[in-house]
């Protein structure tokens, strides 16, 4: 598929990004994190179905 590649690129960057402010932010707030975390399993969920498509 077209570009593909590009929205597997952008949405590991996500999730990456995501991951860093839950570490950053689970020291000072807890709820705020475990909601980053949770977007970024989200973003997960969505790597593994293009992982599993491609």
């Amino acid at each position: 598929m077209f570009g593909s590649g590009n929205s597997k690129e952008k949405l590991q960057e996500k999730y990456n990004k995501l991951m860093q402010e839950s570490f950053d932010l689970s020291t000072v707030n807890r709820k705020k994190s475990d909601a980053k975390r949770a977007e970024a399993e989200e973003i997960g969920k969505q790597l593994d179905e293009l992982e599993k498509k491609g």
